[in-house]
């Protein structure tokens, strides 16, 4: 598998949790971490996905969240104690 995405997680599927049209796959990355997605049906189908499959998570995007543990405040509360 060849990708332009740098953010290839590797892992093993733990469940795959099949609704009306998508999919939610959750896979083991190891060291007490889990990464989900929601994908098609069809996606499924097409790897032919099942749990204990070796499966790699790809992460491709525009933006990253980054925040630290602490006390989080409403807007509505700045600059109240």
């Amino acid at each position: 598998m060849k990708l332009s995405a740098r953010n290839k997680l590797k892992g093993i599927v733990t469940a795959v949790e099949e609704g009306l049209i998508t999919a939610k796959v959750k896979i083991d990355l190891g060291n007490g971490n889990e990464i989900v997605s929601i994908i098609s049906k069809d996606a499924i189908e097409d790897l032919n996905l099942k749990v204990n499959d070796v499966a790699y998570a790809v992460i491709k995007a525009t933006e990253v969240l980054v925040g630290i543990p602490g006390d989080c405040k409403d807007e509505d509360d700045k600059g109240q104690s």
